[in-house]
């Protein structure tokens, strides 16, 4: 309702109580926009350095990258002493192409005279790249005794008068689920190179074949993170069959794991079979349906620095400049002891200061109860001290666990090429075909970080003998 000048003179005559009502009113009102409007510029001044926004979010307003770490004041690039890596010459080149000299450059001819030595210079190209064809000739011979015709048994791999080997259906997997090249081009691409007219629909079979070689991989990698000291764990948006599905990830520096699933919390985590067995150090990004497992856990603190930063520049609180210093500062002093634990008297001062930001933080966002209200809804600002108070132990968990990281880095870079690939094609078009990529890319991930050929792997993987780690993370 709107009052006019006069009708709000009348009222402060002849009914006071009645314009004091409508001033609270008002100034309710006026409270309730302000912070409606304080949350909107919020959201408006997020973005993927600030929050965990995605960069493909910030658009044109991308911001310029910010090392929150300090200057170590070295030069960028090789450092001294560094022995670096370049083209080197090979000993037996695979051609030589000698370049005659048949006269002198001011009087003789000079075909017929000795070399007297040769300057080399090597140039390195790639091969023009062929199929190559093997033909498998099976003997029959007739018996002696019996006349009965007998005949060898070609390799299990080869099924038909005409097919491709295995190295063709690997590179196939390989370009569409490590490059993340769609199917359509995939084909193009085996065409436009080695000349082999590939369909689509060997492509997407190959893939499946692929999936279905990788099973018993898929189960040693389940075992195997299960037992593992410290497993990263993430999960992210994936559209498939036109529905929101999620995908899963596990990992180590050595092994990975990625699960699509139409839930997000325990039913999918428990599904999988990985956390109800695991009883290490869990690092993760503060998702609740984590903590109903019974291990060790350790928060990103790369999500904590970004939720810091925004809270410094876009709130000016003072206290979480301090608090991003002295995550900072604890961080490069536990790499500094090369992985020795801190006795309890290297561990105080970095508590006590800690404590001390809290509640300089806390003095600046004070939790109000008010009348009436079972509950107050908490800002930004007061949930992320909740956090940084009451899970002070996972938070510092780098602090007293030498082995535990800092960050949650390790899940976050590993799913990302799977963001990629969603990027590229939109959304997977069935749940068999996301769930084959999440497998295959499970096995890449791993190969790669075991230093194995991956071209390689994948071709055993199609033989039906793929890479197991048996060994642990």
């Amino acid at each position: 309702m709107i009052f006019t000048r006069e009708e709000l003179l009348t009222l402060a005559k002849t009914n006071p109580e009645a314009l004091v009502e409508i001033i609270l009113a008002l100034q309710e009102q006026v409270q309730a926009l302000t912070l409606r409007v304080a949350e909107l510029e919020s959201r408006l001044n997020k973005n993927s350095r600030n929050s965990s926004k995605p960069p493909s979010s910030d658009g044109q307003t991308k911001p310029k990258p910010k090392n929150l770490r300090k200057s170590s004041g070295k030069n960028s690039g090789g450092q001294h002493g560094h022995e670096g890596n370049t083209l080197a010459r090979v000993e037996h080149p695979d051609h030589i192409v000698t370049l005659p000299v048949t006269s002198c450059s001011c009087c003789a001819d000079l075909t017929h005279e000795p070399v007297r030595d040769h300057e080399c210079r090597q140039v390195f190209e790639l091969p023009q790249p062929k199929l190559e064809v093997t033909e498998f000739q099976v003997e029959i011979k007739a018996c002696p005794k019996c006349g009965r015709i007998n005949k060898a048994s070609f390799p299990p791999d080869v099924t038909a008068p005409v097919q491709y080997g295995q190295s063709v259906h690997g590179m196939a997997v390989y370009l569409q689920n490590q490059q993340l090249i769609p199917v359509g081009r995939v084909s193009q691409m085996m065409t436009d190179i080695w000349d082999c007219s590939i369909s689509e629909a060997t492509v997407m079979e190959a893939a499946k074949q692929c999936h279905e070689q990788l099973a018993p991989f898929e189960s040693s990698v389940i075992t195997e993170l299960a037992k593992a000291p410290i497993l990263h764990v993430d999960e992210s948006g994936a559209r498939a069959a036109g529905k929101l599905h999620w995908l899963h990830a596990a990992c180590t520096d050595t092994l990975t794991f990625f699960g699509i699933h139409e839930k997000r919390g325990s039913v999918a985590t428990d599904h999988f079979g990985i956390l109800p067995k695991f009883h290490g150090h869990l690092i993760h990004d503060f998702w609740k349906p984590y903590f109903l497992y019974a291990c060790e856990h350790g928060l990103c603190n790369a999500h904590h620095l970004r939720e810091l930063l925004f809270l410094l520049e876009e709130k000016k609180q003072v206290w979480a400049g301090k608090m991003i210093e002295l995550l900072v500062d604890m961080n490069d002093f536990v790499k500094l002891q090369n992985n020795i634990p801190l006795t309890q008297e290297q561990k105080r001062p970095w508590v006590i200061k800690y404590r001390e930001i809290l509640t300089e933080g806390w003095n600046v966002n004070p939790l109000l109860r008010q009348e009436g209200l079972r509950r107050t809804k908490k800002t930004k600002e007061q949930n992320l001290l909740l956090r940084l108070d009451s899970h002070e132990s996972q938070v510092l968990a780098f602090l007293h666990n030498p082995g535990v990281p800092f960050t949650n880095n390790l899940a976050e870079r590993d799913i990302r090429m799977i963001k990629v690939r969603l990027k590229i094609s939109g959304a997977f078009r069935t749940v068999d075909g996301a769930k084959q990529f999440a497998r295959i890319r499970s096995y890449l991930s791993t190969v790669r970080k075991q230093g194995i050929d991956i071209l390689a792997s994948i071709t055993q993987a199609m033989k039906g003998q793929p890479f197991i780690p048996a060994h642990g993370p």
